[in-house]
């Protein structure tokens, strides 16, 4: 069984940067689109960025040019770089793995990881 598995949230100041890895134990669909939402209290969980099948890159417009995902494929591992952080980025943040289409997912990705909690304080 596919399982992700997020690490590298924490706690930031304003401004500041962290590093989000989400590892895959097994083998991820090599059709599969990877990537991480976010969602904060019982807010709709928000596709901030992903990775298609070819390597190009996506981001919510939130994030653009803040952030920036990357996978290494041989090790199944994907990176989200988070710089300039603002408090409206506090969040619980979710890999997940699944079909997408250019910038947009197609439905609900059918693999998550159990998430990791980032804040970041004024």
């Amino acid at each position: 069984e596919v399982q992700l598995e997020e690490s590298g949230g924490g706690s930031v100041q304003v401004g500041g940067s962290l590093t989000l890895s989400c590892a895959a134990s097994g083998y991820v669909d090599i059709n599969y689109c990877m990537g991480f939402f976010r969602q904060w209290s019982d807010t709709e969980r928000e596709g901030i960025a992903h990775i298609d099948i070819d390597g190009v890159t996506y981001y919510g417009d939130s994030v653009q040019g803040r952030f920036t995902i990357s996978k290494d494929q041989v090790e199944n591992t994907l990176t989200l770089q988070m710089n300039d952080l603002k408090p409206e980025d506090t969040a619980t943040y979710y890999c997940a793995a699944g079909d997408c289409y250019g910038g947009s997912w197609i439905g609900k990705p059918p693999l998550w990881g159990k998430g990791t909690l980032v804040t970041v304080s004024s």
